[in-house]
């Protein structure tokens, strides 16, 4: 067993073009039975340098969609040029799923990183185009990172939410993720909450 070593962690993660090409396991979700018809969704990992720009336009619009009306009712405002900004990070790592006809409807974007001395998969968004929600792929998209995570022995996956948005909370909190230690304080009245979730690390040199 090697040594745990969450700096070494984080840097051979980085350095994976597809951190998710050597974990075992199905990227390919379909939609449980209940009277409607079953709908099949795949998932692919792309570094934002190697991602269709076509994608990234379609990601800040999906944002956009989701999450601008939370922004406008805090302090923080909606600002498309931040937005656009953080999409197009060069660390960034995109999550894409599609449907059938290979459409996207849905992404998270991560990175690897230490966050106060720990190696975390850090969660930065996760989208879903509002006729693909509710149906259970948000959370086996949240399950693969988890995988992920697991596989290059972080420790934690962790994100952050806009305390108005009650869906995402509430939504979050039903999968198992928790207030992060390094969540603001209430008196400090921040815009958004830190969750985290832990994660088994693999624990075998990578």
């Amino acid at each position: 067993m090697a040594q745990y070593n969450p700096q070494r962690n984080v840097e051979t993660a980085s350095r994976a073009k597809n951190p998710l090409e050597s974990i075992h396991g199905a990227f390919t979700y379909e939609t449980p039975p209940g009277g409607v018809e079953s709908k099949a969704y795949s998932l692919y990992c792309r570094c934002k340098k190697d991602l269709d720009a076509k994608i990234l336009k379609w990601a800040f619009k999906l944002a956009e969609l989701n999450v601008a009306p939370f922004y406008r009712r805090l302090s923080v405002g909606w600002k498309p040029k931040v937005k656009q900004s953080d999409l197009n990070k060069s660390w960034a790592r995109y999550l894409v799923a599609l449907d059938s006809n290979n459409i996207p409807v849905g992404y998270a974007m991560f990175r690897f990183d230490m966050d106060y001395g720990q190696g975390v998969l850090y969660c930065y968004e996760l989208q879903l185009d509002p006729s693909v929600q509710r149906q259970g792929l948000g959370k086996f998209m949240m399950s693969t990172l988890e995988k992920c995570a697991s596989f290059w022995n972080m420790e934690k996956v962790i994100l952050t939410v806009l305390i108005n948005n009650d869906g995402a909370r509430t939504f979050f909190r039903a999968i198992g993720y928790t207030l992060d230690h390094t969540t603001p304080d209430v008196l400090e009245r921040a815009d958004y909450e830190i969750l985290s979730k832990s994660v088994p690390p693999r624990l075998i040199k990578i």
